[in-house]
């Protein structure tokens, strides 16, 4: 029996999965509201606020911080819900938890740090997962666009960096299995992300177009690995990413999310891969400025054969335009595969879309646990012997930079290790200067370097003063240095290689914070192995 045109619309509303905002204005939640009813959108994916959006980076909007927003992104779920005919599948992007886009909610380990766990210690990558499906369906979100597949293997990449496991591809498939795998166990959906691999670039893709130079031989050989592992392990879903591969598209750069070749012939046909796909964000500017006419986009993103369109800003007209352009059997089935992922969490057979309640003692502990495993020694030369030593004869000091000397590190060493302390916490309340001068008279620093920045743009914004401070001292003291932040730091901290003692942490954390202080005062055993390769200076 032939479908009619209104009974089309309401299969195509099921693509289009808007962005929502959990600090927004009533005016616009109404608005949400009629999208939901007039249009049978498939699902939504939150985010913080307007201003926390990643294409605004340039736009310099202020983020406003709001201690409510657990409470308030249960609430606008329960709304939302109501509004719609078919249960929405409410998305969000939680690769570190619920944290990376709700204050006030549990924080766990950035990707980079799980991969410096030992291969042994894979399960605690699996509990991590586990853990933040759990927080994701006390707020009523079924999917989650996470983990990274993407292999770190430049540097310089702006974007990806600390939020993917490491370099070492056969690591980063074992882990993301395990994460996917945590979730699963949840009830919740998972999302390998950014295919063919978003690793090897140095554009940022919210705001330009990477190009990958990549032949199918070594994207197989390399940067597809993780994902055919994931794939392998039925993977619920898979994010396209907004980058060309030219190799694959008769030498055009087309963006992958746009893509048949990418898509349909080596996703699809060469992989196997018959799960839900989904575009990265389509407000990103790689892709959000080439279609002049509204809904142009959401059809060429919906031809190339993704599933689901996210964050996609035109619904009735994306709607109406796929309605005059596809199949009704293209259309059938990405509307059964959306369907198959709602009946797998469970949401168009039961009335409630919330479970249990956030467990932040839960998270400490794995946390803690997590950091008992990744600390990595790097320097070594029996550190806290030759602090011991220092410290009877004064010529021990602590130096802590940005943060405050009453940091947990530095409290942890007190219990056994007291010694003069200073810190530089910014260039406006802090005399560098000053600490320098006074740092003379001792022999032996400790040196806590809490990086300001988890991405490198503007070197992690630590500023040049620092580097020429912690250059000075790694050539005349016996400097013993902690990094709490992302490995990529270390290449560009001057003289490093010349510290006495270097431990990289990875999270400033209160459980990595003590942890390093036991480590440092029992001279334990470091179990963390760097993530990706590092040539200090």
């Amino acid at each position: 029996m032939k479908m009619t045109a209104e009974a089309l619309r309401q299969r195509i509303g099921q693509f289009f999965f808007p962005a929502v905002f959990i600090n927004d204005t009533e005016e616009n939640i109404q608005e949400t509201e009629c999208l939901i009813r007039d249009y049978n959108i498939g699902g939504l994916t939150f985010f913080h606020s307007r201003a926390s959006a990643a294409t605004n980076y340039e736009s310099k909007q202020k983020i406003v911080f709001n201690d409510d927003s657990y409470e308030k992104i249960r609430a606008l779920i329960v709304r939302y819900q109501k509004a719609a005919s078919t249960p929405l599948l409410i998305s969000i992007d939680a690769e570190w938890g619920l944290a990376m886009r709700i204050e006030k909610t549990p924080q766990y380990p950035y990707a980079i740090t799980l991969g410096a766990l030992p291969e042994n210690k894979s399960k605690l990558v699996y509990k991590v997962g586990k853990q933040i499906g759990l927080d994701l369906k006390s707020a009523g979100i079924h999917y989650n666009l996470a983990p990274l597949a993407d292999i770190n293997n430049n540097p310089n990449n702006p974007v990806i960096g600390y939020r993917s496991f490491g370099e070492n591809k056969e690591k980063i498939a074992h882990f993301a299995v395990e994460y996917l795998n945590g979730m699963s166990e949840a009830g919740v959906l998972g999302c390998l992300k950014h295919f063919p691999g978003h690793g090897n670039t140095n554009v940022d893709s919210h705001l330009g177009l990477p190009v990958l130079k990549e032949t199918l031989e070594e994207l197989l050989e390399n940067e597809l690995y993780p994902f055919i592992k994931g794939i392998e392990n039925n993977v619920d879903s898979i994010m396209i990413g907004h980058l060309a591969v030219p190799n694959l598209n008769d030498g055009k750069d087309t963006s992958a999310t746009l893509s048949k070749a990418v898509i349909q012939d080596l996703l699809r046909r060469k992989l196997g891969y018959d799960g839900l796909v989904i575009s990265d964000a389509l407000n990103m500017h790689s892709v959000s400025k080439l279609y002049e006419t509204k809904g142009e986009l959401e059809w060429e993103a919906f031809n190339a054969g993704n599933d689901v369109l996210c964050f996609a800003e035109n619904v009735p007209e994306g709607i109406e335009t796929i309605l005059k352009n596809a199949t009704p059997e293209r259309i059938e089935e990405s509307f059964n595969r959306i369907i198959k992922a709602k009946e797998k969490v469970g949401i168009l057979s039961s009335n409630s879309f919330t479970s249990g309640e956030l467990d932040f003692e839960k998270a400490s502990v794995l946390n803690n646990e997590i950091a008992q495993n990744c600390l990595t020694k790097i320097i070594d030369n029996s550190n806290n012997e030759l602090a011991f030593e220092a410290q009877k004869n004064n010529h021990l000091a602590k130096l802590s930079l940005y943060k405050s000397v009453e940091n947990t590190f530095f409290q942890t060493l007190n219990s056994k290790l007291e010694s003069p302390e200073f810190a530089f916490e910014n260039l406006e309340t802090s005399d560098l200067k000053s600490i320098e001068k006074r740092l003379d008279d001792f022999e032996t620093i400790i040196i806590s370097l809490f990086v300001p920045k988890a991405k490198p743009m503007n070197n992690f914004e630590i500023d040049d003063e620092v580097f020429a401070l912690l250059s000075k001292l790694l050539q005349t003291k016996k400097s013993i240095v902690y990094v709490f932040g992302n490995p990529y730091v270390l290449p560009i901290i001057p003289n490093l290689s010349k510290a006495y003692g270097l431990i990289q942490v990875y999270q400033d954390f209160e459980e990595f914070q003590k942890n390093a202080g036991f480590q440092f005062l029992e001279n334990q055993i470091c179990n963390g192995i760097l993530p990706v390769n590092i040539d200090l200076q």
